[in-house]
């Protein structure tokens, strides 16, 4: 997910993608964990797009609380 994408979201809409990226690096761990996953990139990508997520937001709360 782009940053760009990411911005256009509201605190709620940021809070809710985090969650649901974290249940899919949750089942993408499992799937690792079981020899299931074949494509081991995934996991980094939804680590960054998480990290990513999670920036932005910190950068909305900031912006609200001043």
């Amino acid at each position: 997910m782009k940053a760009s994408e990411l911005r256009a979201k509201d605190v709620a809409a940021l809070e809710k993608e985090i969650s649901d990226l974290l249940k899919a690096h949750f089942s993408l761990r499992m799937q690792k964990a079981t020899q299931q996953l074949a494509n081991n990139t995934l996991l980094g990508k939804t680590r960054r797009d998480i990290a990513r997520a999670r920036t932005i937001l910190a950068e909305k709360k900031k912006e609200a609380a001043q």
